[in-house]
């Protein structure tokens, strides 16, 4: 069997299960609302649900690379998405809040070792004149994972119950990550052994400056940016009365927008160049939060999401170009560390913003975004164009 009908067979696999990743990791943002009234808790209890999810998906990607390159990729993502259906399948049968935040932890555990190792994967195994048209193609696997996770997750439960949302994601991790699973058999690599340890990979990352920079701000716009988005499905629900699905599908707009940067990126890249980019895609974040803050009517949170998503990739893809180029010889170090960063600041964000909600208002979390953002997008806009004009001066 030639290699090529392998490889393709084996990216849909890979597609399915990033999809999957990228649902579960969405899911419970329509759904806080329904969870806070089952399990007659706050906004803010429920919202352990993302945060403990996103805390253990960025803390055990740093131990996912290491596994991928000592007992093959492929492997690695099968049974981690494996894994996912035992995450899955305890969310469903939850009798407690507690339960149900253990589960959402063990399936960040699990989901952490499968988009960065199918990255991982794809620069492995396709040439590098294919590789920007492979890699579009996860992009766009992930990117409508979370667009169905917000939309489907809040729909289902209005239909069937939050629940339900859980099994059906039980069910796609199992079919994937058997179907994954058997196929990496015939991928399997020697077993091998790294002759410099992690913690030396890490060091060697964080000895750089502008390495430091880069994970700072990664994190601080995990902070700011995830923690508006996963409020405003709770906040259209509370302020205009709207349905779980309703909510979700407007949400949904965040991930068409990122759709949208996708397909100009290459056009924006050129005329505007990464500084003008990234302050570009903090503006749009800005101006997207702060409309969602103020809106009388639900009608505005539909641009403003839409507008969300454009921001948040255009600002996010600069940084993601910066951080494959921090430290090139311990290149997967250097990408598991930002991964870590942007992760490990959506959980804190997430935290604060949960806390805000219970003692103040979700408006006031959305006008905190809309001023940290645009501020953020100019500073590292401001260091990128200093950084730039001293390379072409040396």
């Amino acid at each position: 069997m030639s290699a090529r009908p392998i490889e393709t067979r084996t990216l849909r696999l890979l597609g399915i299960c990033a999809f999957a990743s990228m649902a579960s990791m969405r899911v419970c943002d329509a759904m806080l609302a329904s969870l806070a009234t089952e399990f007659s808790a706050t906004m803010g209890q429920v919202a352990r649900t993302i945060s403990g999810f996103a805390l253990a998906y960025g803390v055990l990607q740093l131990f996912y690379g290491p596994l991928g390159d000592r007992y093959g990729k492929l492997r690695i993502i099968g049974f981690a998405t494996l894994a996912c259906t035992i995450g899955s399948a305890a969310a469903a049968i939850s009798p407690t809040l507690e339960w149900l935040v253990a589960s959402r932890i063990l399936s960040g555990v699990a989901a952490a070792g499968i988009i960065p190792l199918t990255m991982a994967w794809i620069g492995d195994s396709v040439a590098y004149e294919g590789r920007q048209e492979v890699l579009a193609r996860l992009l766009g696997a992930t990117v409508f994972g979370m667009i169905c996770g917000q939309w489907l997750g809040g729909l289902i439960a209005d239909l069937a119950g939050w629940r339900a949302a859980f099994i059906l994601l039980a069910v796609l991790f199992l079919v994937g990550g058997a179907m994954l699973a058997k196929r990496a058999r015939a991928w399997a690599p020697p077993l091998r052994s790294g002759s410099v340890s992690a913690c030396c990979r890490m060091s060697s990352v964080l000895a750089s400056p502008w390495a430091r920079v880069v994970l700072l701000v990664a994190c601080i716009e995990g902070a700011l940016a995830f923690s508006a988005l996963a409020f405003i499905p709770s906040h259209l629900q509370a302020r205009f009365g709207l349905s779980m699905s309703m909510a979700g599908a407007i949400v949904a707009l965040y991930g068409i927008g990122g759709l949208l940067y996708s397909r100009c990126a290459s056009m924006l890249v050129q005329r505007l160049g990464e500084s003008g980019l990234a302050r570009t895609g903090g503006a749009c974040l800005g101006i997207a939060f702060a409309t969602i803050a103020s809106a009388r009517a639900w009608q505005w949170a539909l641009p403003a999401c839409l507008l969300a998503g454009f921001g948040f990739y255009a600002l996010h893809n600069t940084l993601q170009t910066h951080a494959t180029q921090m430290a090139p010889a311990v290149r997967g170090t250097a990408v598991s560390l930002f991964s870590c960063a942007l992760f490990f600041g959506q959980s804190l964000g997430v935290l604060a913003a949960a806390w805000i909600v219970d003692t103040r208002s979700s408006s006031m979390v959305f006008a905190l975004s809309a001023a940290g953002l645009p501020l953020l997008g100019a500073a590292f806009a401001s260091l990128v164009g200093r950084r730039q004009r001293q390379a072409r001066e040396a």
